[in-house]
């Protein structure tokens, strides 16, 4: 039974940074569920997120508001153990659970020794999941996932689990609007990066033939509502910073955004940059943030930042730029309460009539 909570539209990414108390997701989910948010969104790491434990959790201490992978990925879990971990925390939270599948980084499968994540691997997987789902047996698979003999849950399972791509790039988000049930976005997109987005989703949709707008698309939008400067650097500049580190992604979210290339290299070939010796968002002092602070031109920074109305109305954007739902990121259910209630007085109501909590298709 899917519930329908007072703003289902939105949902918040738990957990925020490199949490070393996993524990703290319990007042989180409690805390957003009162505020009427309609949707956790749970990121996965390798310390103190393992994200069927922490979804489990949330599911034990709520009631009403949908729990979601943002994402875990297709590679390290065979299909079965996937299947299982659906099933489960379907029936746990009574329907209340979403997959959310990212293909994550070249490097980490490299370093893990495991295939990427290819559209052809991401579509069988699919197709896998809703099969086992429903209670079907798969006999004699040979694919772009390998060869088994049988893969199978239980013949009594019947669960209606969506699933839901998590990424940006323009040609994986066309592929995923033709198998997906919604997208979860990116964090530091333009408004127009966020139109352009949903359009190719919107785009991979129609060649499938599917209804008009079926899958929900998803912003997930950082948000440091009256913060001090030294929060401000940690949440916002940090996260970002490090994304541009990273090889690849860093140019992708350049890409998309529009952004001068030239500026993402001088950026990295800084010292501030090079001296950190890690992930920025890690490992990097404040210090460190301060100096690479001033690398970051302020209109890399998509982000709804200074106080509660002028948050709320950088929320409103993200739906006027075509997203159907708002991920909060960054901030805590305590820290976003007062931009909700600056939200509510300018909610676009006539756009959730008939909404419920389930995040995709």
């Amino acid at each position: 039974m899917t519930s329908t909570s007072k703003f289902p539209e939105l949902g918040f990414y738990g957990l925020p940074g490199h949490t070393r108390t996993p524990a703290d997701i319990l007042k989180q989910v409690q805390d957003a569920e009162s505020l009427g948010v309609g949707n956790v969104m749970i990121s996965e790491r390798a310390d103190y997120k393992e994200i069927a434990s922490i979804c489990g959790a949330c599911a034990a201490v709520t009631k009403d508001i949908f729990i979601g992978t943002s994402g875990t990925n297709l590679n390290t879990r065979h299909p079965i153990t996937t299947a299982s971990m659906g099933s489960t925390l379907d029936a746990l939270s009574n329907g209340r659970f979403s997959l959310g599948l990212a293909k994550g980084i070249n490097l980490r499968w490299q370093a893990m020794g495991l295939p990427f994540p290819t559209f052809a691997r991401e579509a069988e997987f699919i197709s896998i999941m809703r099969k086992l789902w429903k209670g079907e047996a798969i006999r004699d698979y040979k694919g772009e996932l390998g060869e088994f003999a049988q893969l199978s849950v239980a013949p009594y399972i019947n669960a209606d689990i969506p699933i839901l791509y998590v990424g940006f790039g323009p040609k994986s988000l066309e592929n995923a609007g033709r198998i997906y049930d919604g997208a979860h976005l990116h964090t530091f997109m333009s408004d127009q990066a966020l139109s352009d987005a949903v359009a190719a989703y919107r785009r991979g949709e129609e060649a499938a033939g599917k209804a008009f707008e079926a899958g929900k698309l998803w912003s997930v939008f950082a948000t440091a509502c009256d913060v001090p400067e030294e929060k401000y650097l940690k949440l916002i500049v940090a996260r970002l910073a490090t994304y541009l580190q990273i090889p690849k992604y860093g140019e992708m979210l350049v890409n998309v955004n529009g952004w001068d290339m030239d500026v993402l290299l001088s950026f990295r070939s800084h010292q501030a940059v090079k001296s950190v010796g890690g992930a920025i968002d890690s490992v990097a002092t404040l210090a460190q943030i301060s100096k690479i602070d001033k690398l970051i031109p302020q209109q890399w920074r998509p982000a709804a930042v200074g106080n509660a109305k002028t948050c709320a109305e950088r929320w409103v954007d993200q739906f006027n730029a075509g997203a159907d739902g708002i991920i909060i990121h960054a901030s805590t259910p305590e820290e976003f309460a007062p931009v909700l209630t600056e939200y509510e007085k300018i909610r676009p109501n006539h756009l959730f009539t008939q909404r419920t909590n389930r995040p995709g298709a």
